[in-house]
This record gives structure tokens, C-alpha cells and sequence, in this order.
């Protein structure tokens, strides 16, 4: 049995009896530099967490009689769900300290369960970009001192430079401090081992982007290859995303139905199979820009570039029906359940989808969308070529 001991700014002296026992009784104290710095010397061997972590870390917390030390709540972003991941929760014990989270809603009187959090540590930047929104408050955790200037700058980038930071730095410890200012003018003041609290406010002129389907074509960049705004939202709706489950956007153009598939809720994956380099390279910007930079992007044609990709809840297949082997391929890998969604604009690739339709059912719609447009000194309607959308449900019987 490994145990975890969540610790605060405040070392020894936060500690509740049962955690002080469980240090004073280890044989070995796993953590890092500071934590393990913040407990006295108990006779127990310290040692210090490697690089890379993950490797070693089964041998590492193998011995008998190991505790490990955690800042904090060890599972709120924290070592106790790699552990659990690793050697199995039944194999834990977790005593948990309250997390900079609870300190810092604490502090500013925030309700912890309307306050979102966005993790910076390990994660790239632009991920806080799909969680800024106007009126909303937020925590932001980040890596060093530097984190609450770069999150500034993206605030001032992403059209929010007049929203309020407050810097919450070594909460829980007699050293603990608070500075607020705004986005747009905030310097670097030192801050170390902080929490960020934004609350959102958008310049004028900003335009918000929401997190249903549909975002406007102009929202991502692009070279005609693209998704339509209104087909789009069809599409997304038939694949029917919900959180923690995976997408394959085959033929992704602009990665479009990728990126809002992933804005729908933090923990949804997506692979973008693209099989140009230049739009491959797109849709990496794009998801970087919509704020999902974890979007997995993959440069080849299929259906040979779909080997070996992780199981789809659901697969798009956007346009290419008549591929040889392609519709066989994403269907053959959608576990039962998942959802296949396939848009055709050609006589030839609807004449595919009408056969899969006979084969398997679903359901076959065509859908047809006009856009206002200036005809001479007027306007009129100018209609886009229609689509044809099957959808299909992968059942026992098929």
C-alpha cells in the first residue's frame, strides 16, 4: 500500500495528525525538492522525483513502506491519478490537503463549483484559449513565475485585455500574497508557486466565439476547403459528441469539425487526417488558435493513414466516399455504438452513401442552404451546392 500525503505551502504545521503519522512512520518519502524540504527529518530515506517521471515511477514507489508527497489535493491535477493509473487505486491510500483551488476561491470568494480551471502545467498556452469567455471567472494554474505574464499577453491577444488578474502566490503559507491588476498592462512582478484568477471581460469590438456547433467559416483559416458553417453544425449535431470520447475527421481540410468537436467539453479527442502537408500544417493553427491545441493531426491519404489510430467513438468522413476501401475501413473500426457520419456533394460519392444506406440504414437526409448575396444593386439568394448526409449507427446486427 503506497500512501499520499497532499502538502501545503505551509509544510508540518498544516498537516493533520493522521498525515503526520503516516510521514513519521515511511520508510521512504517520494516527492519533490520543496515538499520533501517542508517535512523534518524523520529517519526515512528522501528521494527526490526523476526526469522522466513516468518510466520509473512503478520501481520508484515499489518499496514497502512508501509515502509520497503531493501539493495539495494529490488528485486535482496532481501525482495521485498517475499513481492511480499506475498501480492501481486499490493499491492507495490518499490523504488529501486543501488544493490551491479551494485556498484561492477561498480567498476571493468565488464559488469553487462555478469556477472552471485550466491547467497550464505540461500543456501548451493556447489551451486557455476555448475557456475565455465574457463574464466568466476562471483559475488558471502555471508552471512558474512567468505564467501570469503569459497569460496576460494571451488575454491581450485574444481581445480581453481589460479582464482583472489577481495573482494568488504561496497560498496557505505566512508568506502568502495577492496582486491584481489588468491584462493589459500587467508586468512581470516575480510570482512564484501562484494561482491566476481571471475574470473575463472583452474589449470592445471583440467578438466571442461560442462553444456550440457552428462557428462562423471566417473563424478558421483556410483555402476553400472547408466545412460550411451550416453543414457544419448538421454534422456535428448527427456526430453527436459527449465528453471523453473520440473523433476521426477524415479528409479534414481546415480541421473544422475536429476543433469544434473538441470545444464541446475539454476532455473530447479528435484525430485530424489530412492527407496534404499545407493543410495538415492549417489545422494545426487553426486548433491552436480555437483552443484546442491538443488535436491530434496526422499528415497521409487514406485509408492506409488510419492504421493503427486509437479506437473513434464516432467518425467524419467529410468528403472522399468514393475511395476505394475508405467507408470500409472507418466503419470496420467504430466499436458498436459508434456513429459514423459521411457528407457527399457528387452524383458519384451520394450514389455511395445511398448503397451504405441500403446496407446498413440510418439515416439519409440532403440538405440545402441559401445565403442572402448582392444581386446588382439588390439582394438576392445564392444557394450552396447541397449535401448529402448519412448517418449510422454501428449495431450488432451490422
Amino acid at each position: 500500500m503506497i500512501t499520499v500525503v497532499g502538502v501545503g505551502a505551509d509544510g508540518w504545521d498544516g498537516l493533520p495528525p493522521a498525515a503526520r503519522q503516516a510521514i513519521s512512520e515511511a520508510a521512504v518519502l517520494v516527492g519533490s525538492a520543496r515538499q520533501l524540504d517542508l517535512v523534518p527529518g524523520t529517519g526515512a530515506r528522501k528521494v527526490r522525483w526523476p526526469s522522466p517521471l513516468l518510466p520509473s515511477l512503478p520501481d520508484l514507489v515499489s518499496e514497502p513502506g512508501t509515502c509520497v508527497l503531493a501539493s495539495g489535493d494529490p488528485m486535482f491535477f496532481g501525482i495521485g491519478a498517475t499513481l492511480a493509473r499506475t498501480v492501481g487505486p486499490e493499491n492507495l491510500r490518499i490523504l488529501p490537503h486543501p488544493s490551491s483551488l479551494s485556498l484561492a476561491c477561498a480567498r476571493l470568494a468565488w464559488p469553487v463549483e462555478e469556477t472552471p480551471v485550466v491547467s497550464l502545467v505540461g500543456r501548451p498556452l493556447d489551451a486557455l484559449r476555448a475557456a475565455v469567455l465574457p463574464e466568466r471567472r476562471l483559475l488558471v494554474l502555471t508552471a512558474d513565475g512567468q505564467g501570469p505574464v503569459q497569460v496576460a499577453e494571451l488575454l491581450r491577444e485574444h481581445g480581453y485585455g481589460a479582464s482583472v488578474l489577481h495573482v494568488l502566490s504561496r497560498l496557505g503559507s505566512a508568506e502568502e500574497s495577492r496582486v491584481t491588476g489588468l491584462a493589459a498592462v500587467w508586468e512581470a512582478k516575480g510570482e512564484e508557486l501562484n494561482v491566476v484568477a481571471v475574470e473575463c471581460v472583452a474589449d470592445q469590438g471583440t467578438v466571442p466565439l461560442p462553444l456550440v456547433p457552428g462557428l462562423p467559416d471566417d473563424a478558421f483559416e483556410h483555402d476553400g476547403q472547408l466545412t460550411k458553417r451550416e453543414v457544419r453544425a448538421v454534422s456535428l449535431a448527427r456526430l453527436a459528441p459527449l465528453p471523453g470520447q473520440s473523433l476521426w475527421d477524415v479528409g479534414a481540410g481546415a480541421g473544422s469539425v475536429a476543433i469544434e468537436w473538441m470545444r464541446t467539453h475539454p476532455s473530447c479527442r479528435a484525430v485530424a487526417v489530412e492527407s496534404r502537408q499545407d493543410r495538415a500544417a492549417r489545422i494545426a493553427r487553426n486548433a491552436a488558435a480555437l483552443g484546442v491545441p491538443g488535436l491530434r493531426v496526422v499528415t497521409g491519404r487514406a485509408p492506409e493513414a488510419l492504421e493503427g489510430l486509437p479506437t473513434p467513438s464516432a467518425v467524419f468522413v467529410g468528403g472522399g466516399a468514393t475511395v476505394p476501401g475508405l467507408l470500409e475501413t472507418c466503419w470496420a473500426a467504430l466499436p458498436l455504438g459508434g456513429r459514423l457520419v459521411a457528407n457527399a456533394v457528387t452524383l458519384e460519392s451520394e450514389s455511395v452513401l445511398t448503397g451504405w444506406y441500403g446496407r446498413h440504414g440510418g439515416d439519409l437526409v440532403r440538405l440545402s442552404v441559401s445565403r442572402a448575396a448582392p444581386v446588382g444593386g439588390f439582394t438576392g439568394w445564392r444557394s450552396m451546392m447541397p449535401v448529402t448526409i448519412w448517418t449510422a449507427t454501428k449495431e450488432s446486427r451490422t
